[in-house]
């Protein structure tokens, strides 16, 4: 392209404008549907209930260690999607510049955007960008809708919790949260901490194959685990008790945790999911998740129950019980 970095000029809608979605957005996205450039993206009509999420993403740094923005907005609404058992099938994206960003940043989250939106089996279909001055944005703010497809006889929600439903992870908390804060901090860690940002559809997909009748899903971001089993428990008028010593945390998390005095049940996630399913199902769709690289490390690591409703326990290592409770406000630097 004519210039390394984002102009005002990018986003007048004259021919820099073109020349930056024809050269660069179109250049590794282009599809039939988007190529059109029509103001509005024309969809075949889909069979079945729909989902439709819509997002923003800011964080800093853009880029760090295991993704950046770009995966970061693609994995963010197609999960939201997968939460609710839909099938992704169409995203938006909407670009937010500023000015003086190098476009080789630009077209290198582009291109991730590409990488992950073909794992996820996603098309993007529609997008906007607009160019604001120096100080006025991060860097780059990028804003997401998504519509996915929702099988028949698929009912996932946030209030289908019964008593007796296990609670299954799908692998290790707290990579995301630690590896952006440790980065944006300049600390080292040994081993390396890396962010878990993973699309989920594919691992739902196998899930649903094997037990349909999944009663809720849920992906632990802002507030980690802990935030999220909250949400549930008084969504549906329950309680639940986890064990501690069944919920998959990694040494290196624990040992980042105790030197930066975090909780990991209260870190973001990008790449995990809680699931809720009846006990008689609990062991088969374990070893469903198991199968896939996104599940491999799940583990089993409580259940609900009746009483108190609304309210979740913490069985410690130790055998004693806690109350793991809503955080009151911020109790990490935050990322997003």
């Amino acid at each position: 392209m004519k210039y390394d970095k984002i102009l005002l000029t990018h986003g007048s809608g004259g021919q820099l404008s073109r020349q930056l979605i024809e050269e660069l957005i179109l250049l590794h996205l282009g599809n039939p549907i988007l190529s059109r450039l029509d103001d509005a993206a024309q969809l075949e009509p889909e069979s079945g209930r729909l989902a439709f999420t819509t997002d923003s993403f800011v964080i800093d740094p853009i880029f760090f260690p295991g993704g950046d923005i770009g995966k970061l907005a693609v994995c963010g609404t197609v999960n939201d999607l997968a939460m609710s058992g839909a099938l992704p099938k169409y995203l938006s994206l909407a670009f937010i510049l500023e000015e003086g960003l190098p476009i080789a940043d630009l077209e290198r989250i582009v291109l991730s955007i590409k990488q992950t939106a073909a794992e996820a089996r996603v098309q993007v279909v529609t997008g906007d960008i607009k160019v604001v001055g120096r100080g006025d944005a991060h860097k780059i703010f990028i804003n997401t809708a998504g519509i996915g497809v929702v099988p028949a006889g698929v009912n996932i929600s946030s209030d289908k919790l019964t008593v007796g439903d296990k609670l299954i992870v799908s692998g290790n908390l707290g990579e995301h949260a630690l590896a952006v804060m440790a980065n944006r901090a300049g600390i080292e860690f040994n081993p390396a901490l890396l962010s878990d940002v993973a699309p989920l559809s594919g691992l739902v997909a196998d899930m649903l194959n094997v037990c349909p009748q999944i009663h809720a899903l849920r992906d632990p971001t802002r507030g980690g685990l802990a935030s999220t089993l909250n949400e549930l428990a008084k969504a549906s008028q329950v309680g639940i008790v986890v064990q501690e010593e069944c919920i998959p945390v990694t040494e290196a998390v624990l040992g980042a945790c105790e030197l930066l005095g975090f909780d990991p049940l209260y870190l973001a996630n990008e790449g995990k999911l809680l699931t809720f399913v009846a006990a008689a199902d609990a062991d088969r769709l374990l070893a469903q998740m198991r199968q896939h690289k996104y599940g491999a490390r799940a583990q089993l690591v409580g259940e609900v129950i009746a009483e108190p409703q609304g309210l979740v326990q913490l069985k410690t290592a130790v055998g004693g019980t806690r109350i793991l409770d809503m955080p009151a406000g911020e109790q990490t630097p935050r990322i997003c």
